[in-house]
């Protein structure tokens, strides 16, 4: 019986070894099946938040490198600008595999001169284990005490100050014309599903007046 015990003893922490050796493969894995079919094609549903299309863009009050950011002037394009609010690039699978794919779209984003600018409730430390991970080049702030979010209109509300999660936004993306107006917005109700980039890319251009140029 003894004997017994030791064999499940050794297999359980072989196991256990294992587990943990592999553990990061194993996390992506799941990740990877739960996004599997995040992306939409369009924005079609009725979830507006944010500021009203055809206004000023209000700024942003969050920090950058060290500097505290009240301007996006420093990532806008000669033709605009895209702001991407997510929740967190610590724990949310669907906000790092969004990252990812715009990371993968910025040259085409870059070519069409429309600046990508990130944004969660992260604090910097933890973005920056996501961005040197996967080599992303985009422009990701840190929101200070969830006053860009307040301000922007898309806090989420169901959480109160004292949650974990309390300061993350809807997520979800902003368009704004080099004069700082607001022309574009996508924004899905639902937390678990972005559009793709690619599609994304269509519709800045589109509202930013590009196509017709």
């Amino acid at each position: 019986m003894k004997r017994i015990l030791i064999i499940i003893a050794a297999m359980l922490f072989g196991a256990g070894a294992l587990l943990y050796l592999f553990r990061d493969p194993i996390k992506q894995a799941a990740y990877d099946r739960l996004t599997a079919d995040m992306f939409a094609p369009a924005d079609t549903d009725t979830f507006d938040p944010g500021p009203e299309l055809g206004s000023d863009f209000p700024g942003v009050n969050a920090l950058y490198q060290g500097r505290r950011i009240q301007l996006l002037n420093d990532f806008a394009g000669d033709n605009g600008t895209v702001f991407v609010a997510s929740r967190s690039l610590d724990w949310c699978p669907y906000c790092m595999r969004q990252m990812i794919q715009l990371q993968a779209y910025k040259s085409a984003f870059d070519a069409a001169g429309i600046g990508l600018v990130g944004i969660t409730y992260d604090e910097p430390r933890l973005q920056q284990v996501f961005i040197e991970r996967h080599g992303i080049t985009i422009p990701i702030l840190s929101d200070i005490d969830a006053l860009t979010f307040k301000t922007l209109g898309i806090l989420n509300e169901d959480y109160a100050p004292g949650d974990l999660q309390y300061g993350i936004p809807h997520p979800g993306m902003i368009v704004i014309d080099p004069r700082g107006k607001v022309v574009g917005k996508l924004f899905l109700e639902a937390y678990s599903s972005r559009v793709d980039s690619g599609a994304a890319l269509a519709f800045a251009r589109e509202v930013l007046g590009l196509d017709a140029q």
